[in-house]
């Protein structure tokens, strides 16, 4: 059985994507809350991604979010 660190926690990708749909529902941000970042979570939430550019630019950035925030990265 391998030890884990509690800075470190492995993201599930799928996951990560179907929290990124949500904001199709009007819950944006709800990808980067799970990642770890709660703050540019709420603030998705509250300006639905920033209209909407900021979900599209999440969507290019997703595979690089999980990396870093697996490694326990993030902003």
């Amino acid at each position: 059985m391998a030890s884990t660190s509690l800075a470190r926690r492995d993201h599930d990708t799928a996951l990560a994507y179907v929290l990124w749909c949500g904001a199709f529902f009007g819950f944006a941000g709800l990808h980067r809350i799970y990642m770890g970042r709660v703050a540019s979570g709420i603030i998705w939430l509250v300006t639905f991604g920033f209209c909407g550019v900021g979900q599209l630019i999440d969507l290019l950035m997703m595979p690089r979010m999980i990396e870093d925030s697996s490694h326990g990265a993030g902003w």
